[in-house]
């Protein structure tokens, strides 16, 4: 070997030696998510932090694509219904936790019943609600019993997360959760990160990424300022006036909707014509570009979004008509009234500045704005308040299901019928009733679609906006926004 040649050699060695910490980093990745998770333990609670992380530790009998469409996921197919109560279940055969626990029937009896034990306490059943319990047909068949018809049943099985007969049970779980999912937690830092790796026993497809780190970072700013500096590939929940900063931004159409409930009872607003003109008064494209710098747009007479079922599409955003809005008020002798507005001081994007806003509208065609911004606490005091409604009340509303059976249940009956109502209408009532006993789904799209139609109609919120999910993502990161808002390591690639 001459001189040159072993200079050569050792410049090549040199250089690759300088590069293996970048090629170790192109298959690691670290997220940076808005809270901490309060537990990991998937049936217990379901905050944001915890979602963030375990949507890839843990899976649920079925899936959704792309697309959005429920799909097989733990199960090898969508279900079938034996009877009004009982859907069946085939499940995938060879899967297992990451502790080696089998996947079986056993499994989901046991997830199904655990979840709902009164001793323990699950505060994540709120999209579960109908479901009776499950029993084992053979070691991979499983019939999930309802408490009556229920054709939502598939599309809640998609939030019941399954979790192992035995490692479950240990008291360490809630740290060290056992899924069967394409990552597996190997540490928990409490106050830094979250650390995940891949299951190299993963019965599915091998997802490109390795490893992910899950920093906690609640302030905006300091997010920003992560990404832009290289430290971090990701950052959820992206304000709207750093995206011109962020390498890159991720968007789409959410599920988030905001709106404000107005009481059909209260004499402020008992006058259709009168709750009418609070739509007319607002500006709601204003709203979007102003307050979240176009990534908004407004809602369309309603509080799901075209992709879930019951959507009518007939329905278009009310006009902004402060015209209209004083003609109205003048025809029902309202001019000069006083509307009282509770509005929370935060928990949702932009709704202390939107009820700002919303209250100079309605100063501006004539009415007097009561403006109340609340603690969150206080707010939901309000809000749960079935008696003493506020005469218009701000909220938002992210129906996860994608089946409008969720909104009109909390939204569209009587007071004395849902838990976040501020109307009193019997029509409402019987077709609230008679879409949760239609079999049929043709028909009870029908049924969604007139109640929808008779909320515009009758002005029963003011509808406001339906937000983008936003995310940043450094240069190097591939990957698209799932309209579900879940966040899949499987689904990104790094350069």
């Amino acid at each position: 070997m001459n001189a040159f040649t072993g200079g050569v050699r050792a410049i090549v060695v040199v250089g690759l030696l300088a590069m293996a910490p970048a090629l170790a980093q192109a298959q690691s990745v670290t997220m940076a998510i808005s809270s901490e998770p309060s537990t990991l333990d998937p049936q217990k609670t379901m905050d944001g932090g915890e979602r963030r992380v375990n949507d890839n530790v843990f899976e649920a009998l079925l899936s959704r694509n792309a697309d959005s469409e429920l799909a097989p996921g733990l199960a090898i197919e969508l279900p079938k219904r034996i009877d009004d109560t009982t859907w069946q279940f085939k499940l995938r055969q060879g899967v297992k936790f990451h502790n080696g626990e089998l996947f079986n029937a056993d499994a989901v009896v046991h997830s199904v019943t655990r979840i709902f034990s009164p001793e323990y306490k699950s505060t994540v059943l709120g999209d579960l609600t109908g479901i009776k319990g499950a029993e084992k047909v053979d070691d991979h068949t499983v019939n999930i019993k309802t408490t009556r018809l229920d054709t939502l049943l598939p599309a809640r099985m998609y939030w019941l997360k399954i979790v192992p007969m035995k490692g479950s049970e240990d008291p360490s779980f809630a740290s060290k959760p056992v899924g069967t999912g394409p990552y597996r937690v190997t540490e928990w830092v409490r106050g830094n990160y979250v650390q995940l790796e891949r299951n190299p026993d993963y019965w599915g497809p091998k997802p490109q990424i390795e490893k992910a780190r899950y920093r906690f970072v609640s302030e905006g700013g300091t997010a920003l300022a992560g990404l832009i500096a290289g430290e971090f590939d990701f950052v959820d929940n992206l304000q709207a006036e750093f995206a011109r900063q962020a390498p890159q931004v991720a968007r789409r159409q959410g599920l988030e909707h905001s709106f404000s409930a107005i009481s059909t009872e209260n004499p402020a607003t008992k006058d259709k014509r009168v709750r009418q003109a609070l739509n007319y008064a607002v500006d709601k494209e204003a709203l979007a570009e102003s307050l979240f710098m176009g990534f908004a747009k407004p809602a369309r007479g309603q509080m799901i979004g075209d992709k879930s079922f019951g959507f009518n599409d007939a329905l278009k955003p009310w006009p902004y008509d402060p015209a209209k809005a004083r003609a109205l008020l003048k025809e029902a002798g309202a001019e000069g009234s006083t509307i009282e507005y509770v509005v929370p001081a935060s928990r949702w994007p932009k709704s202390k500045e939107m009820g700002e806003a919303i209250a100079g509208y309605w100063q501006a065609v004539g009415l007097k704005t009561d403006l109340k911004v609340l603690e969150f606490s206080q707010f939901l005091v309000r809000l749960r308040d079935r008696k003493v409604r506020p005469d218009v009340i701000f909220s938002s509303h992210n129906n996860a299901l994608m089946e409008a059976e969720r909104t009109v249940q909390v939204f569209y009956q009587s007071i004395d019928k849902a838990t976040s109502s501020s109307i009193v209408d019997a029509k409402a009532d019987q077709l609230v009733a008679a879409a949760g006993n239609e079999p049929d789904n043709a028909r009870r799209k029908a049924i969604y679609n007139e109640l929808m139609q008779r909320g515009y109609d009758e002005a029963w919120f003011l509808f406001l906006l339906n937000t983008d999910d936003v995310y940043g993502l450094s240069k190097r990161m591939t990957w698209k926004p799932r309209l579900d808002n879940k966040v899949f390591l499987s689904e990104m690639t790094v350069k």
